[in-house]
Parts: C-alpha cells; structure tokens; sequence
C-alpha cells in the first residue's frame, strides 16, 4: 500500500499543480477580457490578423503604442498579438520598423489544406 502511495503522490503533486497555476491564468484572461475598452477594438466586420514583433520587444506595448486591444498576446511560439484591424491599421503597423509581418489569421494544418 505504501508503495503505490509513494508512486501517485507524485502525480497528484503534478496535476494539483498544473491545476492551480492554469486557474490564476485563465481568471486573468477572462478579466482583462471583460476590461476591454470598445473604442480601441476594431469592428467585428474586420477580419483578424497575427501581427509578429521582433524579438526582445512587448507585443503588448506595441499593441498599445498603435491603439490596438489585442484579442490574444503571444509569447511562446511566435512574439505577437491576434487582433481586429482596419486597412488602416493593417498598412500602418505593415510599414513599421518594429513588426516582423502582419497576415490574416486563418485555419491551420499539417495534414493538409483546412476545409
């Protein structure tokens, strides 16, 4: 019995904590989207885009230095932000020195085209 104790502490440890370090996240997030302000959100009719930054900056500042509310900030995987933008906004963030690309978000596969 000890035994088999020993071995699923280890396991619960793992899992309570996962557990507890996603429910902060998440509760952020969905407060930090409740907080959004309207004015700086582009209309639902705009397509969404993922706008890459360069390495080393915020892309949460540089969504802020452009009056864009992000719907997403990405940190990991690639260093940029998901949000709504006119054509405008599009071509302004597009000739800056400080974003690597700017592309319509769209489905993704590696098994082949998205239907």
């Amino acid at each position: 019995m000890r035994n088999r104790l020993s071995r699923a502490l280890p396991v619960a440890v793992a899992v309570l904590a996962a557990v507890t370090v996603a429910l902060p996240v998440s509760a952020a997030a969905a407060t930090a989207t409740a907080a959004v302000p309207v004015s700086r959100t582009a209309p639902a009719d705009h397509a969404t885009y993922i706008v890459t930054v360069h390495p080393g900056l915020d892309p949460a500042a540089v969504a802020d230095a452009y009056g864009i509310t992000p719907l997403h900030v990405y940190r990991d995987t690639l260093n940029g932000f998901a949000a709504r933008l006119s054509p405008e906004q599009v071509d302004a963030l597009r000739t800056t020195a400080v974003v690597k690309s700017v592309e319509e978000d769209g489905g993704a596969s590696s098994f082949g085209p998205a239907v």
